[in-house]
């Protein structure tokens, strides 16, 4: 059922909870108590008031049957409280059709309507559902409450699987915010001591860039804290980062980066995805004994976004730490993306380093 609202575009009216469930139960007994009436007016000659009122009758012990097991007596249901529930149900439905059935065999099969107006029962027999013996009745309306239970199962899954997604959502959203300010610390601690380093050297230029320092500083506080950011700023962090570490490198180190200088505002992102790439490539690319380089590539295909992050590579102490950027990156990626992106790193050779990571991107 939850399928077919989808595709006819319905979902959100099945999926709104007890406002939905009181409509569709509006909209049965309002067809249940239209019948009658179309039949009067439609297979007969003649309008019989009287015959109409006789019918609704009939059929009003089944809609106060359903009013309070609908209202009262299911909670109990939920509540957990079974045998309650079968006692309180089982007694509802025999008094109700008890007192129908007595109120019959008083009166001698007659009904009276109105004020000083009666009919003979049996002239009207197949107009509505208590024209049955009592004891069908009982089967009628037990049948009736199972399926008003049945209906309340199925919204109240719906509103547990929507409660649910919520819930896991709010959990991947802290995860990742988890993930993500566990690389600004590290990100910070290296532009800094890349500062220290600038300031012994020449101070002038150690204060532009904590100027551009307090830039970057502002855009992982704030602009950060967004779902998706424009490519364009992703970028513009990427490159001051990238101009901070030329500084505290020789100026042989062949550093490159290569990005789309136009049509990068309306292109959205992830924040601080590509960050832990470059910083990675500096961390473990940059030998001040050895020719060292790094390469950057962002690329804007039709679909995607394609980064290609090539460095040197030295040997390295086998006790050396790092590697967890790149371990969080990749948490953050299948939250984000699940299967819908791809990240290929190649070490394969001795002399170099390779990864490769392309996302979705309107």
């Amino acid at each position: 059922m939850k399928a077919w609202a989808r595709t006819l575009g319905f979902r959100q009216l099945f999926t709104k909870g007890i406002l939905a469930e009181n409509l569709l139960y509006t909209f049965v007994w309002g067809g249940i108590y239209i019948v009658p009436f179309l039949n009067s007016g439609m297979m007969a000659e003649i309008f019989n008031l009287n015959n109409l009122i006789v019918a609704w009758l009939k059929i009003t012990p089944f809609f106060i049957v359903f009013l309070i097991h609908n209202l009262i007596f299911s909670r109990l249901l939920f509540k957990m409280k079974y045998i309650l529930y079968l006692i309180a149900t089982a007694s509802l439905i025999i008094t109700m059709f008890g007192c129908v059935e007595l109120y019959q065999q008083f009166n001698e099969g007659k009904i009276f309507v109105g004020i000083a107006a009666s009919h003979d029962y049996s002239r009207i027999k197949g107009a509505s559902l208590t024209d049955y013996q009592w004891y069908w009745n009982i089967l009628l309306a037990s049948a009736m409450l199972a399926a008003n239970i049945a209906i309340k199962l199925f919204y109240k899954s719906i509103d547990d699987e929507r409660k649910y997604e919520i819930m896991r959502r709010q959990t991947l959203q802290a995860e990742m915010d988890y993930l993500k300010y566990q690389i600004n610390p590290h990100f910070f601690m290296n532009t800094l001591n890349n500062i220290h380093a600038l300031i012994d050297i020449d101070t002038e230029s150690a204060k532009d860039n904590i100027i551009e320092l307090s830039k970057m500083m502002r855009y992982v506080l704030y602009d950060s804290s967004s779902r998706q950011i424009s490519l364009h700023n992703e970028l513009q962090f990427v490159s001051n980062y990238i101009n901070l570490m030329r500084i505290r490198y020789p100026k042989d180190i062949d550093i490159r980066f290569n990005y789309p200088k136009g049509g990068t505002m309306n292109i959205f992102m992830p924040p601080l995805l590509l960050i832990v790439f470059v910083e990675n490539a500096f961390k473990h690319g940059i030998s001040y004994n050895h020719p060292s380089f790094i390469h950057i590539n962002i690329k804007k295909e039709p679909l995607n976004l394609r980064c290609t992050i090539r460095n040197s590579r030295h040997n390295e102490p086998k006790n050396s730490k790092g590697g967890i950027g790149l371990e969080n990156v990749r948490k953050r990626l299948d939250m984000l993306y699940g299967a819908d992106y791809s990240l290929v790193t190649d070490a394969s050779r001795a002399d170099e380093y390779n990864v490769e990571l392309i996302i979705p991107c309107k």
